[in-house]
């Protein structure tokens, strides 16, 4: 069973007006396609969480502004403009999104995936962007939208950096991963928990990469980042995003940024037209 990371409101309430959809679950290559690639499009008139469920084709998310957030197990990736979602036929997997974003998606055959078989982030360039608009507006059974599909097929690409939260299932680190994903700001230092834990800083640093890859600081910036990512994605000022995970001064919070996204956070701001949750 899935733990999908959401956002909490400062304060740390979560938003009482969430709409909750639940889907079937379908083993890869259970319905097929009559083309190669099917788009959609949706637009939320409210904060929507997604329940788990799977697809019987591989699944692309991706927005035009805002942002989202798809769980797989104990992994959650961050949706933006800039980085979509490649979620395989099969892969069972939950979702977030606030209201006012438009959700597009798109379903590919499952024969010869041009992804392969692992979830990843996807690059959403401007030129991939467009072909992916402009097969929504094609006669399936023309030439154009033939062409249209493989020229998408041919430029689909991971991303080079993605935003995952990976959620560790030790019992030595769940107070950790509570409070963080609770408060990003919470300023706990990793001696703090250790004397907190009666354990040493090496024990858990060693207990996070074994599950994540990740040292406890490394853990701790990408988590943070992942939550500022969608304040800003909210509307949220940088500044006000900054200090809300916890980083005292705007230069701590662009280096942290730059070392998880691999861009500034004014960058981010930029390319995340900002939503907002109903209230």
């Amino acid at each position: 069973m899935t733990t999908t990371i959401r956002p909490f409101r400062s304060g740390g309430s979560a938003s009482e007006h969430v709409t909750e959809r639940r889907l079937p679950r379908y083993a890869a290559g259970q319905v097929s396609l009559p083309m190669q690639i099917l788009g959609s499009a949706e637009t939320m008139e409210h904060e929507t969480y997604w329940t788990e469920h799977s697809h019987p084709t591989h699944e692309l998310l991706w927005r035009d502004a805002g942002v989202g957030t798809v769980t797989i197990g104990a992994r959650t990736w961050t949706i933006t403009p800039p980085l979509g979602m490649w979620i395989p036929a099969g892969v069972p997997h939950s979702g977030w999104t606030p209201a006012g974003v438009v959700v597009k998606a798109a379903q590919f055959d499952v024969d010869d995936p041009p992804m392969g078989d692992a979830p990843t982030s996807v690059r959403i360039h401007p030129l991939l962007r467009l072909l992916l608009s402009r097969l929504q507006t094609l006669d399936p059974r023309t030439d154009s939208y033939a062409l249209t599909e493989a020229m998408i097929l041919d430029v689909l690409s991971p991303a080079e950096h993605e935003v995952l939260v990976h959620r560790p299932s030790a019992e030595l680190l769940t107070p950790i991963v509570e409070t963080v994903l609770g408060d990003p700001g919470d300023p706990t230092t990793l001696q703090g928990w250790a004397t907190r834990l009666g354990t040493s800083p090496r024990t858990i640093t060693r207990a996070f990469t074994a599950e994540t890859g990740l040292g406890f600081n490394r853990w701790v910036t990408t988590a943070r980042i992942h939550s500022a990512i969608t304040l800003i994605g909210l509307g949220c000022e940088i500044p006000d995003a900054a200090a809300e995970v916890g980083y005292a001064s705007a230069s701590a919070f662009t280096t942290a940024c730059r070392r998880i996204t691999g861009t500034t956070p004014a960058n981010l701001r930029a390319e995340i037209p900002p939503t907002h949750l109903s209230v």
